[in-house]
């Protein structure tokens, strides 16, 4: 702006049309409080260029009879056609940066009172935002386009000015005087740059008192990673495998940086409470959160990494939205490249979501910085959020844990363990998951789909459903010091290599993984869906008249009050009735009148969904399950029979299903139950042995279909030892085998007509496998094909006739028996041996 008449009434002109719409206020100071020399010339320091601000800065000087910033001043011989100057000068429409020093007019302003000593000028920091505080505003859509400490574009501030414009404030500060910082005598340069320092300094604390703090580590962290050694050497070598300079490679390392990056920002998460609030009342019943009190008590002084299960995509806002409501900081939350889109993906950031490639496979330079960024987080006592099963669960199991982000936590951790880390797990219940019916087609055989923004629409579609309630349960934190001193007693003492690998880190993360998965199993909360759908997948034709299903699920809440499966776990208030009713008001359950009552059903469709929430609670009818099993063809066990018969099939479940009881601890866990079972009539104790009631006794039909819950697991378990056997030794691969009981699982679930998708889930068969391996039960020889032990098909053909009917294990051997011929009848066309 010049003294142009011109300029001026252009600049008037966008004045009066911007206050058609914009009302603005002065708050905190007036023109009585600023104590200004009057006989002094005043210059207003606005921190960055905008139009807007000064317009309002000018309207506002005019109201209180202050020195108008548009117009002339004259310092002793130096005549300034403007009475204001930008701090910081913002990028241009390309995103450039100007990077020229201080302020020209500053510059003049410094030298203008040092050349004259009887001089002097009143610098005022003046500030101007847009709407109301974020911890004040409660509308969405006004809190999304708030004030924040984020870069803000021309466009951006367009719409804040539609939005927020009836609500702008301006704040006045008290002014600085030139003369002051002139006399200590520093020189001309130090006194610019303390001149810039102090209003710098002025703006921050003054943004922090009116928006909050400034949360945000983008813009200081991003470029900080780059003069890390790591990263150096990462940028080294990149220039050297690329050929490229290094000056690119570093502009590649910048890229990387910027992607990864959050940039969290008060006032979006400030948008998502009030958006999440209205979302949670409008699609759940309620919010039930348990044991959060550990959380806040080991939360001071550790380095808290949330290890949510995960089951839907709105697992990580509810997680951030609980721990905001309850005082504690909401977590950087690692999230799939893939959620990085249009609108949704800038949001998420915002609200602390920092992006991750689903390989880092061939690219050392992401990885380094990768690493980094997350290193530069857990040090300085930022919360981290990463999900260790990778993806969402599709079949409502508790996945193998992906071992990445552990083994970077750890190799963190070993370079510098100033800051204790603690890994605190989540499990997050839903009576019904909101990607259902999506699941439903995947575990058709659908293939997944790509996300989309349009996705939206059908969260939106969804509001008109019941999705019942949510359970949030905190689990038993994990001191990973504490960890690796029963892992690795002398780790504090190791010379480690430049990269942080010892030897021993694969395992010790594995175990890691595996103790985290069964820390969020421990804290299930188990609710009426689960308990509905255990009992309705365990009957032949999936359904039970309305009497008969409420003993079933009396039943199961009388066993699980009597052994629980671990303090953290959390079951349903009420007894079998009103479970009933409420699982009616989820439109699940098929209801059929006759003349002798109501029957409850499942349709094809829902009984494939309830599978999913059947298994959300599996691990934790898993032993009870097994113990009914031994009854099926068994009248009566002693109590060493059933020991040893348990102790050889627990470690498969326990690997599958991570259950908690490690096998030192089992024998007094197998006692609780098989006493609650008594208590239950469901056995009886006599001669030194456990009996099953009479076959045509209610207890014995409660006992049956408790046995049902874990029936197709050890089915699974037995097809691939029945492959293995009639196969020979040394003549298949794990791979190999995998795809055969792969194929011979689909083949049963279509003749025995079996509603589980995940009874053919290879990686289930793979993970089988590898714990056969991993207990030295097989062993592959040097071209890779499986062994096993000579007794292998007596031992298993013993445990298989405890627990599996005798058609079910004839079925199982026919269909393998038909697969060898098939395997051979095609070895012998092509020619292989």
């Amino acid at each position: 702006m010049t003294r142009s008449p011109f300029r001026r009434l252009v600049f008037g002109t966008l004045r009066r049309l911007l206050y058609l719409w914009v009302r603005s206020e002065t708050i905190n100071q007036s023109s009585f409080t600023l104590n200004l020399d009057r006989s002094r010339p005043v210059f207003y320091a606005l921190q960055s260029p905008s139009v807007s601000d000064l317009a309002v800065v000018d309207t506002e000087c005019r109201k209180a009879g202050l020195p108008r910033p548009v117009l002339s001043v004259a310092v002793g011989e130096l005549i300034e056609p403007m009475a204001y100057f930008y701090l910081t000068p913002s990028p241009d429409w390309l995103g450039r940066h100007d990077k020229r020093g201080a302020p020209p007019a500053l510059e003049r302003l410094v030298a203008a009172v040092s050349q004259n000593p009887t001089e002097d000028a009143q610098i005022i920091p003046v500030s101007v935002f847009w709407g109301q505080s974020p911890d004040r505003e409660s509308s969405a859509w006004k809190l999304l386009f708030a004030d924040s400490w984020a870069v803000t574009g021309r466009l951006r501030r367009l719409v804040s000015i539609l939005i927020l414009g009836r609500k702008t404030r301006v704040q006045f500060s008290a002014p600085i005087h030139m003369r002051e910082l002139v006399d200590q005598n520093k020189g001309y340069p130090l006194t610019l740059r303390m001149s810039q320092r102090l209003l710098r300094v002025h703006f921050r604390n003054l943004k922090s008192a009116v928006i909050g703090p400034d949360v945000s580590h983008r813009r200081t962290v991003v470029k900080g990673l780059l003069d890390e050694p790591l990263v150096k050497q990462a940028i080294i070598e990149e220039a050297e495998r690329e050929k490229i300079s290094h000056e690119k490679a570093r502009e590649r390392a910048l890229s990387y940086g910027n992607e990864i990056a959050s940039d969290y920002t008060y006032s979006a998460i400030r948008f998502l409470e009030v958006v999440l609030s209205w979302f949670w009342n409008k699609i759940y019943d309620g919010i039930k959160v348990s044991h959060i009190e550990g959380v806040q008590e080991v939360a001071p002084g550790h380095e808290v990494i949330y290890v949510p299960c995960h089951r839907s995509h709105i697992d990580y806002l509810l997680l951030s939205y609980l721990l905001f409501r309850n005082g504690l900081t909401p977590p950087h939350i690692a999230a799939g490249i893939n959620l990085n889109m249009p609108v949704v993906g800038s949001l998420l950031r915002r609200g602390g979501a920092f992006f991750m490639r689903r390989t880092f496979k061939g690219n050392p330079l992401y990885t380094a910085v990768f690493n980094e960024y997350l290193h530069t987080l857990f040090t300085k006592g930022f919360p981290v959020e990463y999900f260790v099963e990778g993806g969402r669960s599709r079949t409502g199991r508790m996945l193998q844990p992906k071992t990445g982000m552990l083994a970077i936590t750890l190799r963190s951790f070993l370079r510098n363990s100033r800051m204790p880390i603690v890994f605190v797990p989540v499990y997050i219940g839903y009576e019904r998951v909101l990607e259902g019916r999506t699941y439903l087609g995947e575990l058709r055989g659908a293939t997944k789909k790509k996300e989309s923004i349009f996705d939206i629409f059908k969260v939106i579609g969804a509001l008109k459903q019941r999705f019942g309630e949510v359970s949030v349960n905190f689990g038993e934190p994990i001191k990973l010091a504490e960890f690796l001193d029963s892992e690795q007693p002398d780790w504090r003492a190791q010379e480690l290599a430049p990269q942080y690998r010892p030897e021993w880190l694969s395992a010790t993360t594995h175990r890691l993984g595996e103790r985290v998965a069964q820390h969020l199993n421990e804290a299930a909360a188990v609710n009426p869906m689960n308990l509905v759908a255990v009992a309705l997948l365990s009957t032949q034709k999936l359904a039970l008249d309305d009497q008969a299903m409420e003993r079933v699920l009396d039943l199961y809440l009388t066993l699980l009050r009597s052994v629980p499966y671990s303090p953290h776990t959390t079951l349903p208030e009420g007894d079998g009735r009103s479970l009933i009713e409420h699982v009616k008001g989820m439109d699940l359950l098929a209801e059929q009148k006759d003349a002798l009552g109501r029957i409850l059903y499942l349709n094809e469709q829902n009984a494939v969904l309830m599978t999913y929430y059947r298994n959300n609670v599996l691990h934790i009818f898993a032993l009870p399950s097994l113990l009914a099993s031994f009854f099926q063809s068994s009248s009566r066990m002693t109590r060493e029979q059933i020991l040893r018969y348990t102790h050889a099939l627990y470690p498969y479940l326990q690997s599958e299903l991570f259950i908690r009881w490690p096998l030192n601890k089992l024998d007094e866990v197998i006692d609780q139950w098989l006493a609650a079972f008594v208590e239950q009539g469901l056995l009886r104790f006599k001669n030194d042995a456990y009996v099953r009631p009479e076959p045509s006794s209610r207890e014995f039909v409660l006992l049956t279909l408790l046995s049902r819950a874990i029936a197709q697991t050890l089915q699974r378990f037995y097809m691939a030892i029945a492959l293995l056997l009639n196969n020979g030794q040394n003549t298949l691969s794990p791979e190999e085998l995998e795809d055969l009981c792969t194929v011979m699982a689909q083949r049963l679930s279509i003749l025995h007509g079996l509603n589980a998708p995940e009874f053919f889930d290879k990686s289930l068969f793979r993970h089988f496998i590898q714990t056969l391996l991993d207990l030295g039960v097989l062993r592959k020889d040097a071209s890779g094909k499986l062994s096993y032990h000579p007794l292998l098909g007596e031992l298993a053909e013993g445990a298989a006739k405890r627990v599996l009917p005798a058609e079910i294990r004839l079925s199982i051997r026919q269909v393998a028996l038909h697969s060898n011929e098939e395997e051979q009848n095609v070895r012998s066309e092509t020619g292989e041996t």
